[in-house]
This record gives structure tokens, C-alpha cells and sequence, in this order.
């Protein structure tokens, strides 16, 4: 049973990680997007 319920937070814990990972690329990924549009209006 104690497995069973490291296995479920583990997976937990995992998925939350990697659901932050894929928010701050894609945070940071707009915000380098929005810097270049900025570069080239202000060209």
C-alpha cells in the first residue's frame, strides 16, 4: 500500500514539475517573442 501511495505522489509531483517546466518555456519563449516585434517596431 505504501508504495502504491509514494508511486501516486511521485507521479503527482512529477507532472506538476513538468506542467511548471512547459509554463516557464512558454513564458519565457513569448516574452523573447514579444522583445523582438518590440526591436523591429522600434527600428
Amino acid at each position: 500500500i505504501r508504495k502504491n501511495i509514494w508511486k501516486k505522489g511521485g507521479y503527482w509531483s512529477t507532472s506538476k514539475a513538468f506542467s511548471l517546466a512547459k509554463s516557464l518555456s512558454i513564458g519565457n519563449s513569448q516574452s523573447f517573442f514579444v522583445k523582438q516585434i518590440n526591436k523591429k517596431t522600434l527600428e
